[in-house]
């Protein structure tokens, strides 16, 4: 891939309190986009609840995209329904990782940077990038946009191939 900066590896963990698409249930799975890629999580049948702990990578050559998560009800004989999405961007986490390379080494469990929920995201509470065995990690909760209910609980992690966070010239390299 042309001017491919990093790999951005997403875990779905899971959905909590999801909303009711079927007459009691829904069969959910999740769809993860960056630009033009799309990926997919499996059905996990009649649970409003699920958990996925699902492993998916997206390539990262323009960071300014968001990433879009979308929770559909798989439908059998009709059109899925969606049940909720929301979005986040990693600019936020991409500027962690470069201050990590700064610093060099960090003590397990240190918390590079917290973001706060606000109406400019889609986070249900305080997220926090922090440096977990030799790893820089965020976890975030989601909250669904203009649906009912629902929340999605994720986890980030940086897989740096290209150098694309190495320092030149005090500014990273795009």
């Amino acid at each position: 891939m042309e001017n491919l900066l990093g790999l951005l590896r997403l875990r779905v963990i899971r959905g909590v309190n999801l909303a009711i698409r079927d007459s009691s249930s829904s069969d959910p799975y999740v769809i993860v986009r960056m630009g033009k890629q799309k990926l997919r999580t499996r059905v996990i049948k009649k649970n409003l609840n699920p958990e996925w702990n699902e492993d998916m990578t997206l390539s990262v050559s323009d960071p300014i995209f968001p990433v879009k998560i979308m929770v559909y009800d798989r439908d059998w004989f009709s059109r899925d329904d969606k049940m909720g999405d929301a979005f986040f961007y990693i600019d936020s986490f991409l500027e962690a990782v470069k201050f990590q390379k700064q610093l060099g080494g960090l003590p397990e469990g240190a918390v590079i940077m917290k973001i706060q929920a606000s109406r400019e995201n889609c986070l249900s509470e305080e997220s926090k990038i922090v440096w977990h065995k030799g790893k820089i990690i965020q976890n975030m909760f989601l909250k669904f946009q203009k649906v009912e209910c629902g929340e999605v609980e994720l986890q980030l992690e940086w897989i740096d191939v290209s150098g694309f966070l190495s320092m030149e010239d005090g500014g990273v390299v795009y």
